[in-house]
């Protein structure tokens, strides 16, 4: 699955500011349930982010959470993506503050596609190059370009 197919820049927001977990999902809720194909309130998509995220923080280090859970009430694979303009605390095994969250909701009976896509983000964003990229480019639309057209290697 490419990130293009499911990520597109109006499911982008760069530089908000907020100060907890909850509030980013909120955002993320909010930016997914605007999705036509999709029948879930934003309601609905803000408990699978927090049911999964009680389980265990979805940090990965290096500033980056992969914010996501899987839905019964959906048939596609939607993301997400927020830079924060200051890092909060988000459970981190590293304790550094995340800045860069990348949420995906996927439809409840595809686990394999969920896995395959959570290792395509972990390897994207283990990449501290690609991350100080991320970070230091101005528009949202340029950032939407690295996103969707990184390649591992």
């Amino acid at each position: 699955m490419q990130i293009s197919n499911i990520l597109t820049p109006e499911r982008m927001l760069c530089y908000v500011e907020v100060t907890s977990k909850k509030r980013v999902f909120e955002y993320f809720s909010r930016l997914l349930a605007e999705e036509e194909n999709i029948k879930l309130s934003s309601h609905d998509i803000f408990n699978s982010l927090l049911t999964r995220e009680r389980l265990g923080s979805t940090a990965i280090g290096y500033g980056v959470a992969i914010p996501h859970a899987r839905v019964t009430k959906c048939n596609i694979t939607l993301a997400a993506f927020l830079q924060l303009e200051t890092g909060i605390d988000f459970g981190a095994i590293d304790k550094q503050p995340v800045d860069l969250l990348f949420a995906l909701m996927v439809p409840e009976n595809s686990t394999e596609e969920h896995l395959e896509i959570l290792a395509q983000l972990a390897s994207m964003f283990q990449e501290n190059d690609f991350c100080d990229k991320l970070r230091n480019t101005k528009s949202c639309q340029d950032k939407f370009k690295l996103l969707t057209q990184w390649h591992h290697g």
